[in-house]
């Protein structure tokens, strides 16, 4: 969606802190714009990541998905950049959602510092990767 797009509906978006251990999991809406932490996924298997994340986008029902990129400090991308855009393209194809990514180059270091948040970090992290997303794209309701 172009930047200042004005929005005729309601959209829920979730999205993700892809991480190969855990992945943090963030629900919100373009009338609230704010990110509400769902949960970490850490499961054994990508099999079983992919079920647990089925059942939330049948509970959540999002419009669109969003990906955090890690890049280093530059803005350019490095080994995690690939498999996150490689989860993103995965998350298209089994759930035929759109999919954007966003910067997330200071989510989780923003978050460490914060002992309250060690338990969910990922979940906080995606949290702010989406308010981060809703900034980037300017909704208009």
């Amino acid at each position: 969606m172009p930047k200042g797009t004005k929005v005729d509906k309601d959209f829920t978006i979730m999205a993700f802190d892809y991480g190969t251990r855990r992945i943090g999991v963030a629900v919100g809406n373009t009338v609230t714009k704010l990110g509400q932490p769902l949960k970490s996924i850490a499961e054994s298997s990508s099999d079983a990541s992919f079920k647990a994340i089925e059942d939330l986008l049948k509970e959540w029902q999002p419009n669109r998905l969003v990906v955090g990129l890690p890049c280093h400090p530059d803005g350019t991308e490095h080994e995690m950049s690939a498999k996150a855009h490689r989860f993103g393209n995965q998350l298209h194809g089994r759930f035929h959602l759109p999919v954007e990514w966003v910067d997330e180059r200071y989510t989780s270091a923003v978050l460490e510092g914060n002992p309250d948040m060690r338990d969910n970090l990922d979940a906080e992290s995606a949290a702010l990767i989406l308010e981060q997303y809703f900034l980037e794209k300017n909704w208009i309701n």
